[in-house]
Formats: structure tokens, C-alpha cells, sequence
């Protein structure tokens, strides 16, 4: 394709800000004209694109560790694309590439912010999921927050998703207790006979509650939180003296669902002083530079050897994008949601 060729882009843009849970409403679909190719630039057509809970966030102007999307601007997400034309070296037409492209069919992208990515090394949609931005917030928070150590007690609620399934078997992998907390029948089986946690627990189960003070009779040393609400109600009082909670999501709250009680603050104070709790919030690109090279070393190999496993979730066509968008934040997914906006070649 030469430079002179105009290319246009199917887009997916934010057209309105939901009030609590997002609808279809709060989206519209354009056709754009792509500017020309420039120099140390690249056109990519995005074959896979990555749905998050965090996206979430990004339609609000709610305070931040992001800017939010403006309105009639294209939805932010992770992308896997292919390269159509390159005005950049080491870089060519053909290849593969990790790059954040967002909801749309096509891109024009700077070739220093995408990573060439390795067809025969991993499949290519693992680069936003387990082998991606999941992957590593699982590896990263865990292990530089939660710091399991052999013998102790790690729970992860959604733990089915490509968050918490990776939580669980890095657990595993560093020797400790394994307990994983999803929705479902299907989903708690999948954790321990896909993904080999040594307990799942139904949260929609009326009794969730005593049966988790059941599986966890030594109480809870790692809380990886990425759900809040009902689950952590429950987590709350198996906690150990010196517990470590990563924080890296509150899923439940997401759509400003959330349950006021006079009497949260005072106890959640309490416990971090009596139970010398570490608490820490944290978004995973703070930890990039520490350890991304790691983390890349390391996951590859468990997904090569089959000790980390993982599940992907995709749905055909960008025109879907947001009906699997607002599933997936009200737990209809199983693993990765993935859109697959154009076929591999």
C-alpha cells in the first residue's frame, strides 16, 4: 500500500458519560479518514482488541490515575495489530505488533510506543492477556505487595479472570495455599481442575460466607483485591496479623454502585492497626520498569511449560465491542475478553 493510498477507520467512540452502569447508548460508531503515514510512523489494522474493567473509569470524570476519555473520542483499550505500512525502521509491513490503538479498525501509530511482537514464541492475543497488562498486574502486584511466601494463605476473588487466574497460580508457583472466589458452578470448577487452586468458593452461595471462614481455618496471610463489595465483607475478619492486601481493583463499584455504611471506616482502621495490615493500592505500570523484563522471562516460560494456564473469552466483530464491554463488567465472562476485530493472517 503506498503512503498516497487513504485508508479510513472504523471507530467506537465515547458519545455519552453513563449514570451507573454503561448502556449501548453511551457509545457511537464513525468512519474516519486515517491521516498519511509519517515518518517513524506505522498503519496498523487491529486484529485483536482488549477489554478491561478499567475502561470503566476512563468514561467518567471521576479524579483519576488517568485523564478520562472526552467525549467523542475513541475508547482506549490494548491492541494487537498488524502492521499494513511502515515508515519505520526494524519494523515491516506484515509483522505483528502490541499498541494501544484502541476501539477501532485501523490506526496510525508511532512506531516507538508499540512492541514487535513474536508469532511462533506465544499466540498473539496473549500479548493482552496473559503474556500483557493482566498478566503483569497479577505478577507485579502479587509479588512486590503480596510477597507469598511458602505454606501461607493467598484468596483472589474473581479468580476465573485473567487477573485473578494468574494471582492463583503464581501463588501456587510460590508455594503457598491457593483460594479462589468466582461466580458460578462452571467458573469454581475451572479453578481447581483448570487452574489447580487448591479451594474455590462460590460467591453467590447463600452460605459464601462460613464456607470461606471453612476453606481458610489458618486465615487469610494475601488478599489480592480487585472485586470489594460482598467479597470483601466476607475476607475482612479472616485476615492475619500481618496480612498483605494488594489493591488493584474494586470491580463492584465500578458503576458507583456502592453501599454506604455509617460503620466501614471505623472498622477497616481498626483491623489495619490491630492486625498490622499492609494495604496498597497500585497500578501496574508503576512497576514496568522494576520488573516487565522479569515478568516476560518468567510467564512466557509457565505458559510454555503449562504451568500457567489461561482462558480467553472473544467475541467477532468490533460492532460488538460494547455489549461484551457492559458483560464483562457484570461477570458474564469467562477469562480474557477479547474482540476479534480482524482475522490473523
Amino acid at each position: 500500500m503506498s503512503a498516497s493510498t487513504s485508508v479510513q477507520s472504523t471507530r467506537i467512540v465515547l458519545a455519552s458519560r453513563p449514570d451507573g452502569t454503561p448502556t449501548t447508548d453511551n457509545f457511537r460508531t464513525e468512519v474516519v479518514d486515517l491521516p498519511e503515514v509519517g515518518e517513524g510512523q506505522l498503519l496498523v489494522r487491529v486484529v485483536y482488541l482488549s477489554l478491561d474493567p478499567y475502561m470503566r473509569g476512563r468514561m467518567s470524570t471521576a479524579k483519576s490515575y488517568a485523564p478520562p476519555v472526552e467525549l467523542g473520542d475513541v475508547m482506549v483499550a490494548g491492541t494487537v495489530c498488524q502492521v499494513v505500512e511502515s515508515r519505520a525502521a526494524d519494523i515491516a509491513a506484515g509483522d505483528y505488533v502490541l499498541a494501544g490503538a484502541g476501539w477501532q479498525s485501523h490506526a496510525v501509530v508511532d512506531a516507538k510506543a508499540v512492541r514487535k511482537l513474536d508469532p511462533a514464541a506465544a499466540p498473539i492475543s496473549t500479548a493482552v492477556g496473559v503474556l500483557g497488562m493482566p498478566g503483569f498486574t497479577a505478577y507485579s502486584g502479587l509479588l512486590k505487595i503480596g510477597q507469598p511466601k511458602p505454606g501461607e494463605t493467598v484468596a483472589v476473588a474473581a479468580a476465573t479472570g485473567p487477573v485473578g487466574s494468574a494471582v492463583g497460580q503464581i501463588a501456587k508457583l510460590e508455594g503457598a495455599r491457593a483460594v479462589g472466589i468466582a461466580g458460578g458452578p462452571e467458573k469454581c470448577r475451572a479453578l481447581t481442575e483448570e487452574f489447580g487452586f487448591d479451594v474455590a468458593l462460590d460467591h453467590r452461595d447463600p452460605e459464601f460466607a462460613q464456607k470461606l471462614k471453612d476453606a481458610v481455618p489458618e486465615g487469610i496471610d494475601v488478599y489480592f483485591e480487585n472485586v470489594g463489595g460482598a467479597v470483601q465483607d466476607a475476607v475482612w475478619p479472616l485476615l492475619n496479623t500481618y496480612a498483605r492486601i494488594p489493591v488493584c481493583g474494586l470491580v463492584a463499584q465500578y458503576n458507583g454502585e456502592v453501599e454506604e455504611r455509617a460503620d466501614r471506616l471505623p472498622r477497616f482502621f481498626s483491623s489495619v492497626l490491630t492486625k498490622s495490615l499492609t494495604i496498597r493500592g497500585f497500578i501496574q505500570t508503576e512497576f514496568v520498569k522494576e520488573m516487565y523484563g522479569d515478568f516476560l522471562r518468567d510467564a512466557s516460560a509457565w505458559v510454555r511449560d503449562g504451568s500457567l494456564k489461561y482462558r480467553e473469552d472473544i467475541v467477532d466483530g468490533l460492532e460488538n465491542a460494547p455489549a461484551a464491554f457492559i458483560g464483562m463488567l457484570e461477570g458474564k465472562n469467562f477469562g480474557k475478553m477479547l474482540v476479534r476485530v480482524a482475522p490473523e493472517e
